[in-house]
């Protein structure tokens, strides 16, 4: 009977946690796409109305600020795809295990990263290998650099 009893609870465990996740992943879906439509909206009116005439310097600010606003919209849209990826991995019962290890992803890191896909210590070793190969990329960058300016 303990047997049972542990499984069941186990179950109902995994259950509330699935729900739990769901519902947060849904409302961050849904807070990305309002404020996606509502970047859009703004950058539609901006364009829209007329631009009174500007010297160079003024032209140059509102180019950037566009420029700012549009990179804005495709930090949001790859978000929203990584939270939609997420939920497709909650459907398949993927979801909340490291890509590298399998081990269940911690759930304040979830909470906090909804669409993880690596728990905290194997993100950690993600990051500081990259970092590594970045260094070595600009030592060997640096070394052909001093190599040409010998020759």
């Amino acid at each position: 009977m303990a047997t049972k009893k542990t499984t069941t609870t186990k179950t109902e465990t995994r259950s509330s946690r699935y729900a739990e996740l769901r519902k947060m992943l849904e409302a961050r879906r849904l807070e990305l796409l309002s404020e996606m439509q509502g970047k859009m909206r703004d950058v539609r009116a901006e364009g829209g109305r007329e631009r009174e005439v500007l010297d160079q310097g003024e032209s140059s600010e509102v180019d950037i600020q566009d420029d700012i606003e549009l990179a804005l919209i495709q930090m949001k849209s790859e978000t929203l795809n990584k939270v939609n990826q997420a939920l497709r991995r909650l459907e398949d019962g993927l979801y909340g295990n490291c890509f590298e290890c399998g081990e269940e992803i911690a759930g304040p890191r979830l909470r906090a990263l909804p669409f993880a896909v690596r728990c905290k210590d194997c993100e950690e070793a993600r990051e500081t290998a990259a970092q590594r190969e970045r260094l070595l990329a600009q030592r060997r960058g640096s070394a052909a650099l001093l190599y040409d300016m010998a020759n």
